[in-house]
């Protein structure tokens, strides 16, 4: 099995034993379909933009924007590894990911918008018209899930997340990471590093749903496999939103 289930991603939420419980439901006719899993991705994508438009919605200064915010952020982690861990309860915890992660988007957000107007219509086109190019590429065979290419991006996934939390853990000691955070051009361009390999985790989470489909994964699975594609569309969006941001304070 370990053999025959040897592809990678890099979104965390699609490891390689994702889909290690494939055939448990097979004879039941009840597996997992890619366009059952794009129903659900629009399902948690409606979900979010729910609770993203709610706090979005409320005036600059409402005080009742950093706590939604803050809820959204933690409520949104603690939900995701409950996700992680208990891959079956995905049709109930998905669903509920979404709803605390717009509340996150929505307060995130709005504070750049206020900050730099007009940022945000940008930033969601950039996302979306990302994934639907990716997913021509994809699709059209112009890009490749080959097991290098997979490892390569996972590879460069796990140097950034090592890479936030060092970042993390020396702001608490107040000594900063100027090429991470600043508007310089070293800090645009690992920015725009940064962009593209999101942007590239997207192609192995098609190839992941794809295998898993192929597979006869649990139907449970295309609720998973829209948790784990919007785990990636958030941060490509708000990589984006950081490299635009960039650009605008350089103006």
């Amino acid at each position: 099995m370990a053999g025959h289930l040897s592809f990678r991603s890099g979104n965390p939420a699609l490891t390689a034993d994702t889909f290690s419980s494939v055939g448990e439901v097979v004879s039941t006719g009840k597996t997992m379909t890619i366009m059952g899993t794009v129903n659900r991705t629009a399902v948690c994508l409606a979900l979010l933009m729910v609770t993203a438009v709610y706090t979005w919605g409320l005036p600059v200064g409402d005080p009742r924007v950093g706590p939604l915010t803050l809820v959204g952020v933690f409520g949104g982690l603690v939900v995701a590894f409950i996700t992680v861990f208990r891959k079956a309860a995905a049709p109930y915890t998905a669903p509920g990911y979404a709803l605390l992660e717009g509340l996150a988007l929505g307060g995130i957000s709005k504070s750049f918008e206020t900050v730099y107007p007009g940022i945000i219509n940008q930033a969601v086109f950039l996302t979306f018209g990302t994934l639907a190019a990716l997913l021509l590429a994809y699709r059209s065979g112009l890009i490749k899930a080959t097991e290098n290419f997979k490892l390569g991006v996972a590879a460069a996934t796990g140097g950034i997340f090592i890479l936030y939390l060092i970042s993390l853990a020396l702001g608490f000691f107040n000594i900063p990471m100027p090429f991470l955070h600043s508007s310089s051009p070293l800090g645009i361009l690992v920015s725009a590093i940064i962009v593209v390999i999101a942007a590239l985790n997207l192609v192995l989470d098609f190839d992941f749903i794809e295998q898993g489909a192929e597979r006869g994964a649990p139907k449970y699975m295309e609720w998973y496999g829209a948790f784990g594609l919007l785990v990636t569309l958030i941060w490509l969006y708000l990589e984006i939103l950081r490299l635009l941001a960039k650009l605008q304070s350089r103006r």
